[in-house]
């Protein structure tokens, strides 16, 4: 069966998804940005098989997500978010706030985050990048962009 190319699609979600739609990349962008870096270590945290795993990283790679760097003469290699893959980590924050508040139950949600800034234990909360109002589902409007189809 083929796969449906959502990256075609006029729709920034399905572009998305056509990036980390399936659910080892998530996965594998948070070991990353929680500094697990290589092949082995990520591939033990994850219990994922090294086939499905190196699709995966192959993958992130080329879209620009992680980067591969050197860290052995044999080669072997550790992956970094690129600034791309930084920016993408923001949507898993989101989703894990959603996680958070609709199914970690009674024992609370298994990773806090601590602000930089303020030093203060916080959570996501997306805001308007024009006036710095939260933003929720019910407080926007969907217009046709200048890419829409």
């Amino acid at each position: 069966m083929q796969r449906t190319q959502f990256g075609r699609m006029t729709c920034s979600i399905a572009r998305t998804l056509d990036v980390i739609g399936e659910p080892w990349s998530p996965l594998i962008l948070r070991d990353v940005w929680a500094g697990v870096h290589r092949f082995a270590h990520i591939q033990a945290d994850l219990g994922i098989s090294r086939k499905v795993l190196t699709e995966r990283l192959n993958y992130l790679v080329q879209q620009g997500v992680l980067e591969r760097l050197p860290y052995d003469a044999r080669p072997r290699y550790e992956y970094h978010l690129t600034a791309k893959g930084a920016d993408l980590v923001e949507t898993l924050m989101v989703m894990a706030r959603w996680g958070d508040r609709w199914l970690a139950g009674e024992a609370g949600p298994p990773v806090l985050y601590r602000h930089h800034a303020c030093g203060q234990i916080g959570h996501v909360d997306p805001r308007c990048s024009h006036c710095g109002e939260p933003m929720h589902a019910d407080d926007v409007d969907l217009l046709p962009g200048p890419g829409s189809a």
